[in-house]
């Protein structure tokens, strides 16, 4: 037995044999040519080009039309921009072109002008294009599986089986069949790509990041993908299988019950009312949110409108963005962070320099006030799409009294500019995110300036106990319950309390039954998690008295580890579940 770590992107439980998938296109695709180059008709070249273009625009408005009826026309949008490269005029034109001046075949000139294409989406290793060149390559598959008279781009696997590959494109994981793939693994890719996306819509459990991970696994071998943690599993023991075969049975069973649960209220049995709400980091996840019966939305990471292209979106476009998710949501409220950029993330527009340490460099709201004007964009769209519905402003990072201060200055500056630019907008509750222990012990000193407390447990957890949470040697240290996390929230709620302003969590934390149980006893208002994490939440608030959470969060503190913690509340509350 053997286990692995990726990134797990949509969650659920999936196990059964693997399916590997090697050498596809855009893994072998690369500036060599071994194929025919000289042509003796170029007529019949131009034709059979021009055949290619037509039965590629087929196959794309065909899967479009399928995705769009299964899941809804936000997932078909995906493969608006397909269409838009296939009728780009330099593919189209600069492939004839070689075709006539070179005397070459269909599919060397194509060759060439994909690879001149390739170039404006800068270098190979360029992260900001990646999303581009998946696009791309998805086209090119078509093209050139019509031109070789073979089918690159499909496949059928048995039923019940797990795919592993480098990648998957939009097309491929468009076609996936819920019944017969149950998972797939791949080697690159991000919570933000459009193969995660799809991935959640057709909720199939998915792992991305796992380096490698096609040259570890053979055909045919018994493999676990837990797409809640990221763990791949291979060749489990047969307690490991017993054990995972009881989470994903836990997690079918909240699944089926999912349309009855989210009709009812989020209140404990003594009558505490709890508002359950959804971090999304797409407008492709309202439906989600919805799905899911979400009192709203707790967290809307604005990051992926500046991270997979060379030029930074306008305030205009920013604005129609935010708006957009604001009017899905109709009556209901979104929490909108400000760019939380550096760390893992980055932006080759604006060529910021390398860092020994992103992590604890000029990053989050220490960026956005490197950058003012870059800053001031994009509150002046938040602020004008405010004016359309219930939307709050959330600050990442804050670690200073200062920040807080110069963001306030910033944001009457915003203010005034707008009125000058006879612009709608609203002034919006201006809350803070806690995720790092500064932050949490000068709260008594924050929370007389701001309008609510959001805590980041992921990151609150990785600074407070110095542990890098996805480097596998040392994952035993990241501990939810540590006695000194705990102790920062509570300080943290009780100056929100005493200063009268809300607190809500929106880290991973809040989304497992009896952290949650623990957050809520503290005295945390609200919880923030993935959408499809929420019903089993409400289950448990439904079940379990808020008395008995006070109790429970009061108790907790004469214990010294986290290991103790949770076995604690885990038997206080008699409700099984992974820790």
């Amino acid at each position: 037995m053997k286990t692995l770590k990726g990134m797990g992107v949509s969650p659920g439980i999936a196990i059964g044999h693997v399916y590997v998938i090697k050498n596809r296109f855009s893994l072998s695709y690369n500036n060599n040519y071994n194929g025919k180059i000289k042509a003796e008709n170029l007529l019949k070249e131009i034709e059979k080009f021009k055949e290619a273009l037509i039965f590629a625009e087929k196959e794309i408005i065909n899967t479009q039309k399928n995705i769009t009826k299964t899941l809804g026309e936000k997932y078909g949008e995906i493969f608006a921009m397909h269409l838009l490269l296939l009728k780009d005029k330099n593919l189209q034109e600069e492939t004839i072109k070689n075709i006539k001046e070179a005397g070459v075949s269909a599919e060397y000139a194509f060759h060439n002008t994909l690879n001149k294409i390739l170039e404006n989406f800068g270098k190979k290793d360029d992260p900001a294009f990646e999303d581009r060149r998946k696009d791309l390559f998805d086209v090119a598959e078509k093209i050139f599986s019509y031109l070789n008279r073979e089918k690159f781009y499909s496949f059928a696997v048995k039923e019940k089986t797990i795919i592993a590959a480098h990648d998957l494109s939009p097309s491929q994981t468009a076609v996936l069949n819920p019944h017969n793939t149950i998972g797939f693994i791949t080697e690159i890719g991000s919570s933000t790509s459009h193969t995660a996306i799809m991935a959640k819509a057709l909720e199939i459990p998915a792992v991305v990041g796992m380096d490698e991970i096609t040259k570890q696994l053979k055909d045919e071998q018994i493999i676990i993908v837990d797409g809640f943690n990221g763990d791949i599993i291979i060749e489990p023991s047969e307690e490991v299988l017993k054990k995972y075969e009881k989470i994903q049975k836990e997690y079918l069973e909240q699944r089926k019950n999912l349309y009855m649960m989210k009709s009812l209220v989020s209140k404990t049995p003594d009558g505490k009312k709890i508002n359950l709400l959804a971090n999304i980091e797409l407008p492709e996840e309202i439906n989600t949110v919805v799905k899911y019966g979400a009192e709203g939305v707790g967290l809307y990471r604005t990051e992926y409108l500046f991270l997979n292209r060379r030029e930074m979106p306008s305030e205009e476009e920013q604005f129609h963005s935010y708006k957009k998710v604001l009017l899905l949501l109709k009556d209901k409220p979104m929490v909108i962070r400000t760019l939380d950029i550096g760390g893992d993330k980055f932006i080759s527009e604006l060529r910021t320099p390398k860092e020994l340490n992103p992590f604890l460099g000029n990053r989050a709201i220490r960026f956005c006030l490197s950058q003012v004007e870059f800053f001031k964009t994009q509150l002046k769209a938040i602020m004008r799409a405010g004016y359309y519905g219930d939307l709050r402003l959330l600050i990442p990072m804050v670690s200073a009294f200062e920040e807080i201060k110069e963001t306030k200055k910033i944001i009457q500056e915003c203010e005034l500019e707008l009125k000058r630019e006879n612009k709608k907008f609203k002034r919006l509750s201006f809350g803070i995110m806690i995720e790092v222990p500064s932050s949490a012990l000068i709260s008594d000193i924050l929370a007389k300036e701001v309008d609510f407390f959001s805590f980041g447990t992921n990151d609150l957890i990785q600074y407070t106990i110095a542990v890098d949470r996805v480097n596998e040697k040392i994952s035993y240290l990241y501990q939810p319950l540590h006695p000194a996390i705990l102790k920062l929230i509570k300080i943290s709620v009780e100056n929100a309390k005493k200063y009268g302003i809300k607190t809500s969590v929106c880290g991973e934390c809040a989304s497992i039954p009896e952290i949650a149980c623990v957050l809520l006893g503290l005295g945390v208002d609200e919880l923030s998690m993935s959408p499809s994490m929420i019903p089993r939440i409400k289950q448990t608030i439904r079940k379990t008295g808020f008395k008995k959470m006070e109790q429970i969060a009061e108790k907790v503190f004469e214990f010294s580890t986290h290991q103790q913690i949770y076995d604690y509340v885990k038997n206080n509350l008699n409700m099984g579940g992974e820790k």
